[in-house]
């Protein structure tokens, strides 16, 4: 019989790579994961790994049922976590995942008022780049996403809840901004996956330049590395506007640009009631910026 514990040891095994990996992820013995494999393996009745070297690793088909039993394991845990917030949505349970310059400058603040007003809700909040929060809350890791425009293949399985404005400016340090020409400086990258990554390549696609490029880990990374000197970057004025104010960094003016990115709070077509109070919370919160988002633009939004 599959149960809930073989399930994960495959799912652990995918992301670590080894039953090794996977046997120190879930506190287990590699003995232990290995049984769990083979049983899963017979009660499908196909081989969903096999040996790699002196190792093992996913088969053809194991990679195509591991995106089933996360999102059967995700399922799970959102079937527990709305059960006990139906009963209780004020000592509940909420699994948030926020892209990294919403995890830095919104997420704090509306998640602390928000313990303040209900102590009881246990927060799960995880912080990566926007490839990766979209398919958690397709394969139900998570509960709410914070992010930009949620990508068009989820439109019929989640709902945008909330939005609020993000303008991204292109921004450089005063003496870098004094010689600055769009096909000849240096522009600052984020990490792959990253939303404004994405915009910003896209922008100098549409400007038809060719400059060179230095790409950094983080969205911290970069701000201070265009603070530093080190190039321009495309970024939200909300991430940068204590530099705007002492004057560290100046905004730039390129064709194009500002862009309009406003995020979006995004969660489960049938959310759990502890998720409701979050985003009832957030919408609160005037100061925040956040405002509901009218149904009527929903189609035009996510395409």
């Amino acid at each position: 019989m599959t149960t809930n514990a073989r399930l994960r040891a495959l799912v652990e095994l995918a992301d670590t790579g080894s039953v090794r990996g996977a046997a120190e992820r879930l506190v287990v013995t590699e003995s232990s994961i290995s049984s769990a494999l083979r049983a899963l393996s017979h009660d499908i009745g196909i081989n969903l790994v096999d040996r790699y070297g002196r190792g093992v690793r996913l088969t053809p088909a194991g990679q195509r049922y591991v995106e089933y039993a996360r999102r059967i394991l995700g399922l799970h845990d959102e079937a527990i976590l709305a059960a006990r917030g139906e009963a209780d949505p004020e000592n509940g349970s909420v699994r948030l995942a926020a892209v990294t310059s919403a995890g830095e400058l919104l997420i704090p603040v509306a998640l602390a008022s928000f313990r303040t007003q209900y102590p009881g809700v246990v927060l799960h909040l995880e912080v990566a780049p926007r490839s990766s929060v979209w398919p958690m809350l397709a394969r139900h890791e998570v509960d709410m996403v914070v992010a930009g425009r949620p990508p068009a293949e989820l439109s019929k399985t989640v709902r945008v809840r909330a939005v609020s404005p993000n303008e991204l400016v292109v921004v450089g340090a005063p003496a870098v901004a004094e010689r600055f020409e769009p096909a000849t400086a240096t522009w600052l990258l984020r990490e792959p996956g990253s939303g404004t990554r994405s915009t910003l390549t896209t922008l100098l696609d549409d400007l038809d330049v060719t400059p060179p490029q230095l790409v950094l880990g983080s969205h911290g990374a970069v701000v201070a590395a265009a603070v530093a000197g080190l190039g321009v970057t495309l970024v939200s004025r909300q991430a940068v506007r204590r530099e705007l104010e002492l004057g560290t960094l100046v905004a730039l003016s390129v064709p194009g640009t500002p862009v309009n990115r406003p995020w979006h709070v995004v969660s489960q077509d049938a959310p759990t009631m502890s998720t409701e109070l979050l985003i009832t919370h957030l919408l609160s919160q005037r100061a925040l910026g956040w405002r509901k988002f009218s149904a009527v633009r929903r189609d035009t939004a996510i395409a």
